[in-house]
């Protein structure tokens, strides 16, 4: 319990103080981090560093001593990886196949400088413990942590739609148990909970650092947590809805489901 309160209290402070500061100092200048979201309002992308400085104390506070600074380097280079795209990356390549087709007539993407980089970062940060270091184990965890991170991502379309997502799946990962997943699920949600009520006034978004940053931690927790079988549905699940993002439209399956949609828009203005 102690460990999880520690956790989530540092993250929500280090979320709360680098998000302020940010927008306090605006490094580059104001245009460079404004965009326009979904409804063409102008909206700030400081709360991605602000999400990916919790996430990274989260990571080395929660992971077991000699995992810790795997941890949060890998939650690091993961925001770092989506800031560079925030910031610096094109949108005429979308989904995999954009990007992989981009590569294909000699265009690196920096969608795929992403992926490559979130593959790298999952592979490092896998938990290695007894009965879990074999090369086909760590794949598996490493493509969990990995594909959570870019999920988070991709489901970053709407307003408080990531975090309530990081929030659905770290929620009983914090609650039901007292190790280290349990402490970096606290504080996946502690930087969410400091993060969602601006995110749901549309007066910033998470961008993909920290989306990526928030993913790859509860894809962590998930991987530190679950047995055998838990992870490989998990695993499953991420990659069946990675998959499935290629041919449909999230907010098109949310909006004609009304349990999804009343979810999805609990807060968000009308």
């Amino acid at each position: 319990m102690t460990r999880r309160l520690v956790t989530a209290t540092a993250a929500a402070t280090m979320t709360v103080a680098i998000g302020a500061e940010l927008r306090r100092r605006a490094p580059g200048g104001r245009d460079r981090w404004t965009r326009q979201n979904f409804r063409d309002r102008a909206v700030d992308l400081f709360a991605g560093p602000a999400a990916a400085a919790g996430a990274v104390t989260a990571a080395a506070l929660a992971a077991p001593p000699r995992g810790g600074g795997r941890l949060a380097g890998a939650v690091a280079a993961a925001a770092g990886l989506g800031l560079y795209d925030d910031l610096a990356g094109v949108t005429h390549a979308r989904g995999l196949r954009g990007h992989f087709r981009a590569l294909a007539h000699g265009e690196v993407t920096t969608g795929i400088v992403k992926l490559a980089g979130l593959a790298a970062a999952g592979l490092v940060a896998a938990p290695c413990r007894t009965g879990r270091c074999s090369v086909a184990q760590r794949l598996a965890d490493g493509a969990l942590i990995s594909g959570a991170a870019n999920l988070v991502n991709l489901l970053d379309l709407r307003p408080g739609r990531a975090l309530k997502t990081v929030a659905f799946v770290g929620l009983p990962l914090a609650v039901s148990g007292t190790g280290p997943g349990a402490a970096a699920a606290a504080g996946a949600l502690a930087s969410t909970a400091a993060l969602l009520p601006g995110d749901l006034d549309e007066r910033h978004m998470i961008g993909d650092c920290g989306a990526n940053a928030l993913g790859a931690l509860v894809g962590w927790a998930l991987a530190e947590r679950l047995g055998i079988c838990g992870r490989l549905a998990a695993l499953s699940a991420v990659i069946g809805l990675t998959l499935a993002s290629e041919r449909i439209s999230f907010s098109a399956v949310i909006d004609n489901q009304l349990l999804l949609r009343s979810v999805d828009r609990w807060g968000r203005q009308p």
